[in-house]
């Protein structure tokens, strides 16, 4: 099906559909609610997932008809065997919006991350994260490119806006490939999809469950958006795509929530579905949990939109049959390092 920013909804909820026609295995670590693995999904392949958060686990075996454990994952852990491995390891260490402990953080996935490369010795691996990883951090990342390289692997990273993949939102996140042959990440899209084209049907609903902003409310965000030196509401406009939804600012009460404004003035909190559609969820996509815990998953998911982008140019990449020679990969991961002094 082709995409058009007008048929947005019908695209997501006709191409975003798992259909396991790949003889190989994903892997996938901090796997959330399961927003990376419908893109693999959809792609062709089929996954396993660990997510030690019960309802985001609920919500990944539900919608993707495959099994995600809801295990609290250490390194060491006897793995099934897997031919890719993808994931999220936790962000919090590494988030501008966080305490940037790094790996002083117990919530350090890496670890984790690169144990089970070294365990399963994957053909290729991608994981995502805050593109914090890439600044205050940097000496971090650097550590985590060179353990990974040093296990023969060749690594590119790139810091990419979903707003570029079709998705109605600007977030800007890492991703990073590990590979022994070519991958080549996916070619952007110039054409943005909009608020209106995800929700345009929804804002100017509401119902007797809609949550309004109340005076009180409405004089918090005022100050909240003039001490940030706000220039326009943050309101969400149909003619551009939304900010950047975070677990804060999708469950939270906060002066940086995302709402909507009606025609009479009231501006009332998104709802989950909302939510969702803006994250590039399809609609037949069925989350687990209290309203909190729902919101914590749309906040934290990989569009699948964009991951399934991704998962495509991994796709391509598997199937090369060519494995470069070490010295190749040993050069391009010096040049690699060399990249990193532009950050």
């Amino acid at each position: 099906m082709d995409f058009k920013a007008d048929n947005y909804i019908e695209y997501i909820n006709e191409v975003l559909k798992p259909s396991h026609t790949e003889n190989a295995v994903v892997l996938d670590l901090f796997a959330g609610c399961g927003g990376l693995a419908l893109g693999f999904e959809a792609a062709g392949f089929k996954t396993i997932g660990f997510e030690m958060s019960l309802p985001a686990s609920k919500t990944y075996t539900k919608n993707l008809n495959s099994e995600c454990y809801p295990i609290k994952l250490e390194v060491g852990y006897d793995y099934p065997l897997a031919d890719i491995i993808i994931g999220g390891p936790p962000c919090q260490p590494f988030s501008v919006g966080g305490d940037q402990k790094g790996m002083e953080d117990s919530r350090d996935g890496f670890p984790i991350f690169i144990d089970a490369v070294k365990r399963l010795n994957p053909k290729v691996f991608l994981f995502e994260n805050v593109r914090g990883l890439l600044y205050s951090n940097k000496w971090y990342f650097n550590l985590i490119v060179r353990e990974l390289s040093h296990l023969g692997y060749i690594i590119d990273f790139k810091l990419i806006n979903a707003v570029h993949y079709k998705v109605p939102q600007n977030r800007e996140r890492l991703f990073v490939v590990g590979h022994k042959s070519n991958f080549k990440f996916p070619k952007t899209h110039n054409q943005k999809t909009t608020v209106g084209n995800a929700i345009g049907d929804l804002m100017t609903h509401f119902s007797d469950e809609s949550k309004f902003l109340n005076p009180s409310m409405d004089a918090y965000v005022a100050k909240y958006e003039r001490a940030s030196q706000c220039i326009n509401p943050r309101d969400l406009y149909p003619d551009k795509p939304a900010r950047t939804l975070t677990c804060r600012n999708l469950a939270g009460a906060t002066g940086d929530m995302q709402r909507v404004r009606l025609g009479d003035g009231r501006r009332r909190r998104i709802t989950s579905h909302e939510a969702a559609r803006l994250q590039s969820f399809p609609d037949w996509f069925d989350f687990q949990g209290n309203e909190t815990q729902v919101y914590n998953q749309i906040g934290n998911a990989v569009p699948p939109l964009l991951a399934l982008q991704m998962a495509l140019a991994v796709k391509d990449c598997y199937y090369q049959n060519e494995e470069l020679p070490s010295s190749y990969i040993q050069h391009h991961n010096q040049i690699a390092y060399q990249d990193l002094t532009l950050f």
